[in-house]
């Protein structure tokens, strides 16, 4: 009666990569509303894809963006050229 051993287990994971969830949510957030929060999910995407040996341009571009949404927010404060507010209502 020799019965076949059963498969072995699938290996642990590794850990948790949200290096793509951070990069994109940087991307997303550096954009739109808020560079700070964009340059914080940059920072951390990079930091993730360091440590599991992925590609970190997500992290690169979402630290770019959210610089540059503070740049161009400082700039139109700076001006008071808001594109989409109206003085005359």
């Amino acid at each position: 009666m020799n019965a076949p051993f059963p498969p072995p287990p699938p290996p642990p994971a590794q850990g948790r990569d949200r290096t793509t969830l951070w990069g994109v949510l940087g991307i997303v957030l550096g954009l739109i509303c808020c560079g700070i929060l964009g340059i914080v999910f940059g920072y951390l995407s990079v930091r993730d894809a360091r440590r599991y040996g992925k590609s970190p341009v997500l992290g690169y571009l979402a630290i770019a963006l959210g610089v540059i949404n503070i740049i161009g927010s400082v700039i139109l404060n700076a001006t008071g050229n808001y594109p989409f507010y109206d003085n005359n209502t």
